[in-house]
């Protein structure tokens, strides 16, 4: 899938300025955060703890203008615990983001 990575990149420029390190080390930031939320949604089994995961996540994406991945993690906390579906679609959408080239 195509990703849109306009707002993700105005979000960072927003915060980082013309500082090309501080940008870089924001999205580092971002990806290791979201990374621990996966991880804690893969290992989630009731129903709370997938909720407040996915819930986290959407925000950090929100934060960050990773729509597709806001919208993943939405649709993560409607689904079950442990969907292994959701939690493969949530690691390639992070990939993505992760080897995006900040424009």
């Amino acid at each position: 899938m195509s990703m849109d990575y306009g707002a993700f990149d105005t979000a960072l420029k927003a915060a980082a300025g013309e500082d090309a390190a501080l940008a870089t080390e924001l999205r580092a930031s971002f990806v290791e955060s979201a990374r621990r939320q996966i991880s804690l949604l893969s290992r989630s089994r009731c129903d709370a703890n997938w909720q407040y995961s996915s819930w986290r996540l959407k925000g950090l994406a929100a934060s960050f203008g990773a729509t597709h991945l806001m919208e993943l993690a939405d649709q993560a906390g409607k689904g079950a615990p442990g969907d292994p579906v959701v939690i493969r679609e949530l690691d390639q959408a992070l990939s993505q983001i992760e080897m995006h080239k900040i424009s």
